[in-house]
């Protein structure tokens, strides 16, 4: 199916068993909470015991290995392979021809050029994990530095403009931005910055690796099997279906497992060459350099707003960093240009090429912190114009996208902020900052808007019903945490009629029909989609099978009920069993309409008077974003993105040392993130939405939504508390005490 046309009523509509929105558990909770759930470093399928590998990393930020000595490191007890360089397998150089930037060569010790610190400079295999780690610290590398660029704000005029062959959008306009602000009656002019933020997922990059023949099998932790696959099959010049690619549970992706890293092509080289497998984790403190980060940012925004509160003019501009060799974009303005109406609009995107580790997705790229930036801005546009922050934005709500000048297909902005403000008891909330004392803290209220935008990509699904009554479905699919399993569940047994335990979903191998895997918010809706098509398609030879026009079946407790005939689907499916495929494509609708889900956050924090710190006391966050598969799940994750929200705003900052181009603080002792005493109370509300405009299942992707301008509610809270206005995050104590009163 296409999706060139609103979705009709279907099964999901009905409903009839009620497992569409039941906060149903997790169906992989059982594997998970025993210890049996099969992660990238714990398979047991390879047909011998593996070796071990470890990473040393190069120590300078930019330069070339002048030599490498491996004798003593050899020597060392069961180290079997120590790869250089010098000796590792062809591989093909690294280039930025292919159209997704994740299928890209991925060459790992493929010469001497040092682009960035970490980068690996040897790989050690041995018998045992402690054997490899003992002897990486033998090996003895010798460097060339060269002078290395690191620090953004030291090069913004090296800064370019992506090519529009990129695929990428940098810049828009509407109206005359500069006129129209000009002569505005209110102006806010503001710059904010952000740092590098690190993804930080509990599992590390792992991989298990072995060949079978001419074809690798790879087991690791990816969020995207096909991407995997070509990337692998590109670095070693293999056609792709010699690659096979598992990742059948994955401990968080966040973006950074998006890509597969130096763990999973080090590992299929070494097996290829020692004809074993291998099998590779990356350490918390490589994971800062050899993996991926979000780049830094500095924000420009400007408002110009009427006396009443309308925006007459609204521009935002950003510059970012990637990497030396790499093109990546941080879409930190795109919220903007559709979020609130004014006639007069600009945004342009720059980035500043540097030599560090890749930057790239990383927890709702873009949103994450470009959102916080714009709602930072509206709240001090509120402060000008002594206005209710939540007033100005429903006065800004556009009637159409002011930039494509199509309608939303759904827009429950207002209702969020609405609802939002009447459970959290916003008509409390003091306008005057530093009002409220509760000994000796200022206590504060903020808010800000959420916004994301909404996709579906292509996907397939093969569906098979057995002599057992058992569905069993598979797809290319993964779960990274976020339920995929369970709501894939939930969608087949609707759709036949089936109880939960009756349904198998296999996910995670390339060798099932591809989806387009987990990130961007939009696995659920991809494939989803291609599940419930295949299932169509079995209702469909079902029905006919036991003689009932398709469109009078009733399926429910295990069998198909019409034209006065009931028959089980166990019997009707034989022996032999019964297949059926689907697939799902993207098609005009996502033209013809904005798709977006949206939310309103509201958060009140304590500043503590004497120290500068920041206590957040509560928040709360209400959203729409279609219709809801499983209760339980989506606020799992609306609440984690929430709780990402107040780590960029109070905590979360990778340090880049300047003159040697590493993260300082490489390790989640010094690198922040928020913890249980961190997050006193918090919910999140999901108001009912349906949409037809999106896909056949009538959702919208919200695993971003929840932090998208999570971090602009607690920074308007703090200057609501205080009246400190900190536009570089993180808002840490240091950059509050100065404006504290005594």
């Amino acid at each position: 199916m296409q999706m060139n046309q609103p979705a009709p009523r279907n099964a999901l509509d009905v409903n009839r068993q009620g497992l569409i929105g039941l906060a149903l558990d997790r169906v992989d909770g059982p594997q998970k909470v025993s210890g049996t759930a099969p992660y990238a470093y714990e398979v047991q399928e390879a047909p011998q015991p593996p070796l071990y590998g470890w990473l040393v990393e190069a120590a300078i930020g930019c330069g070339r290995i002048v030599s490498v000595d491996t004798r003593e490191a050899e020597r060392a007890p069961g180290v079997v392979f120590v790869m250089t360089h010098l000796n590792a397998p062809e591989q093909a150089g690294f280039r930025l021809t292919e159209s997704q930037r994740f299928d890209r060569p991925h060459p790992s010790l493929g010469d001497a050029v040092v682009p960035h610190y970490g980068v690996p400079a040897a790989f050690v295999v041995a018998e045992t994990l402690e054997q490899a780690r003992a002897a990486s610290f033998l090996v003895r590398v010798e460097y060339e530095s060269m002078a290395g660029e690191y620090v953004m704000k030291e090069h913004l005029a090296q800064a370019e403009k992506p090519g529009e062959d990129e695929g990428k959008q940098p810049d828009t306009s509407e109206g005359d931005f500069e006129t129209a602000f000009a002569s505005a009656d209110v102006h806010v002019d503001v710059q904010y910055t952000t740092p590098v933020h690190i993804h930080a997922q509990m599992e590390p990059h792992a991989t298990t690796a072995w060949w079978e023949g001419d074809r690798v099998v790879v087991h690791c932790s990816t969020q995207l099997l096909d991407s995997a696959q070509k990337r692998v099959a590109n670095t070693l010049q293999i056609p792709p279906d010699k690659v096979r690619i598992v990742s059948r549970h994955i401990g968080g992706g966040f973006g950074g497992k998006l890509p597969v890293w130096d763990d999973v092509i080090l590992s299929v080289l070494a097996s290829r060459v020692l004809k074993r497998p291998v099998k590779t984790a990356l350490t918390r403190q490589q994971m800062f350099h050899v993996t991926s980060h979000r780049p830094d940012t500095i924000q420009r925004v400007r408002l110009g707003a009427g006396r009443d509160g309308k925006l007459v003019a609204i521009a935002h501009e950003g510059w970012c960093h990637s990497a030396r060799l790499d093109d990546y974009l941080e879409p930190m303005c795109t919220s903007t240009r559709s979020l609130y109406a004014a006639p007069n609009r600009m945004t342009r995107m720059r980035r500043v090429k540097l030599d560090l580790p890749v930057a790239d997705s990383c927890r709702s790229p873009g949103e994450a912190v470009g959102m916080p930036v714009l709602e930072c801005a509206m709240d001090e546009l509120a402060c000008a114009l002594g206005m209710d922050p939540v007033q100005l934005r429903i006065a800004n709500e556009p009637e159409e996208d002011p930039e494509k000048h199509v309608p939303y297909s759904t827009r429950q902005l207002v209702a969020c902020l609405e609802e939002g403000a009447r459970r959290f008891g916003w008509d409390r909330r003091n306008a005057t900052p530093g009002q409220v004392r509760d000994g000796r803290f200022l206590v504060g209220m903020g808010m800000a808007s959420a916004s994301r935008s909404n996709k579906l990509q292509k996907g397939k699904c093969k569906v098979k019903l057995g002599a057992d009554g058992v569905l069993v479905a598979r797809m290319a699919m993964t779960d990274i945490g976020t339920g995929s399993y369970t709501v894939l569940t939930q969608i087949a047994a609707e759709m036949l009629g089936l109880q939960p335990g009756q349904v198998r979903m296999e996910l995670g191998d390339s060798d099932f029909p591809e989806t387009a895997g987990s990130g961007g918010s939009f696995g659920a809706a991809t494939a989803g989609s291609a599940l419930f098509e295949a299932c169509e398609a079995l209702r469909h030879k079902l029905a006919q099978s036991a003689g009932i026009a398709p469109e009078d079946a009733v399926f429910s407790d295990g069998q198909v009920h019409g034209s006065g005939k009931t028959a089980s689907l166990a019997k009707l499916a034989g022996a032999d069993g019964i297949e059926a495929d689907g697939e799902i494509q993207p098609g005009d609708m996502e033209e013809k309409y904005t798709q977006m889900s949206y939310g309103a956050f509201f958060a009140e924090v304590a500043v503590d008077t004497h120290s500068g710190e920041v206590r957040l006391r509560r928040m709360l966050g209400v959203f729409a974003a279609g219709r809801i598969l499983n209760a339980k799940t989506a606020r799992s994750q609306l609440l984690g993105g929430m709780v990402w929200g107040v780590g960029i705003a109070l905590e979360e900052e990778a340090a880049i040392d300047g003159r040697y181009g590493y993260f300082a603080n490489h390790d989640i002792a010094e690198y922040h993130v928020p913890v249980h005493a961190d997050i006193p109370a918090i919910e999140a509300i999901l108001l009912p939405e349906v949409d037809d405009k999106t896909n056949p299942l009538k959702i919208k992707g919200l695993g971003e939504l929840g932090i998208s301008g999570a971090a602009g509610a607690v920074a308007n809270a703090i200057y609501n508390a205080c009246g400190v206005r900190v536009r570089d995050f993180p808002i840490t104590l240091d950059k509050l005490l100065a404006g504290l009163p005594e």
